[in-house]
């Protein structure tokens, strides 16, 4: 069976514009979380992990035509895809100008799995008032859907022979991981990027509003004061390729043979569901714990494996003590390191799958622990206290991420370091 690797990463967040400076703020354990400054609404109350982007510095970074209807997850998407293609050396971009490399792509399947919520809905949520008087912005209109988002993005680019689009809440982007790899594993195609993009947009700050759980202060996942969450957006996605595409020997020839890669794979993965509640997680986790001990199945890896957890911690009462008890469950006295990065970014909802991906990628190369920020006390149902030191115990080899959605759809994916022979 083919391993699925990773050979190419590209985010925007919070955190900065690229991989680099979103290393940078782990790094130095600055956190992106601010007051509100680009989303047009009253509630200007609530901290947020908002992309230090306008849309226009956006359109203008991509070489967009003037006057063309963007929308803020689509142009976010661009910016991420763009790095992570650049980055498994499959484009170039210099001088405002996108040259795609033939041919490394020539006579291949490349698929495009993308996971959003909220699609357009910066825009339309903010004209739907005019559309039935005013038609200067009804194009606008065909962008809400979250479909039309992923394939604004694909079109950018125009090197996909198949797109689609998850929407699975806040486990979207991990099950567009998934999905990508099963697509690799199957032979329906030759590379993916998967990942996931999502702006902040007053529909989701009103609507986690109405359900009680914003924080007004900064986040502080698994701890005792905890709540809840500060809403981030962003975009992040990783190119897969199976390693029979890609140079892994000194022998073997192949198109990354001059790369320094592939340095990470894709070893588990499980989706699970377990139908508790709309909007909360079950108190005994065992959806859960059901998508990390089958994740850990797929990977033939033992819980005792894992180096570092990057835990869903939303920061809210219901979801980390049933995150919490999850992880006792499977890793009884043997508990990694476990920290939530949403004390970072802000939960980036729908893109959090992948943009947690690339921290854990980014943990795994550079063998550290990203911090769990504004952390005081330990919850009292729990036994562990969440990483609050860079320094890993032993070299880190195996990081479990966690993505768990609205209505129970749990998500784990676990990358593993490689070398090359």
């Amino acid at each position: 069976m083919a391993n699925i690797l990773v050979t190419g990463m590209g985010i925007i967040s919070a955190l900065g514009n690229n991989v680099d400076e979103n290393l940078k703020s782990l790094i130095n354990n600055s956190s992106g979380i601010a007051p509100l400054r680009y989303l047009r609404t009253s509630h200007t109350n609530f901290p947020v992990g908002e992309v230090k982007m306008s849309n226009e510095e956006m359109i203008a970074l991509l070489n967009i035509i003037e006057n063309k209807p963007t929308i803020r997850t689509a142009l976010m998407g661009m910016l991420a895809v763009r790095e992570a293609l650049q980055n498994a050396n499959l484009i170039q971009f210099t001088n405002s100008k996108l040259k795609i490399e033939k041919s490394k792509i020539e006579n291949k399947k490349i698929a495009f799995i993308s996971g959003t919520t909220v699609g357009g809905m910066d825009m339309s949520e903010q004209f739907y008032i005019d559309f039935l008087e005013n038609d200067t912005r009804n194009a606008y209109i065909s962008t809400h859907d979250c479909g039309t988002c992923t394939e604004m993005i694909a079109d950018y680019f125009g090197i996909f022979s198949q797109v689609d689009t998850i929407s699975t809440a806040c486990s979207s982007a991990a099950n567009a991981i998934v999905l990508g790899a099963e697509l690799l594993k199957s032979g329906c195609a030759d590379l993916v990027v998967a990942g996931g993009s999502e702006c902040i947009t007053k529909f989701h700050l009103n609507g986690f509003n109405t359900l009680m759980i914003l924080d007004r202060e900064p986040c502080r996942p698994f701890d005792a004061s905890r709540a809840g969450l500060n809403l981030g957006e962003g975009a992040a996605y990783i190119v897969m390729e199976r390693d029979d595409n890609i140079c892994v020997t000194k022998e073997k020839k192949s198109r990354n043979c001059k790369n320094p890669k592939p340095q990470i794979v894709l070893s588990g993965y499980a989706n699970t569901c377990d139908a508790y509640h709309q909007t909360a997680s079950s108190p005994d986790g065992e959806g859960a714990y059901l998508a990390m001990i089958k994740a850990l199945e797929k990977a033939k890896l033992k819980p005792k494996d894992i180096d570092y957890i990057n835990a869903h911690g939303t920061g809210t009462t219901n979801n980390d003590v049933s995150e919490g008890t999850a992880i006792m469950r499977l890793f009884g006295d043997r508990i990694p390191h476990v920290s939530s990065t949403k004390s970072f970014t802000g939960h980036t909802t729908s893109a959090a799958g992948c943009v947690e991906t690339v921290i854990s990628i980014l943990a795994l190369q550079n063998n550290f622990i990203p911090v769990n920020l504004n952390f005081l006390e330990k919850i009292p149902e729990l036994s562990f206290t969440p990483a609050m030191n860079q320094k890993p115990t032993k070299p880190l080899l195996h990081v479990l991420n966690n993505s768990f959605g609205f209505g129970g759809n749990d998500t784990s994916l676990i990358f593993s370091k490689i070398t090359a022979k």
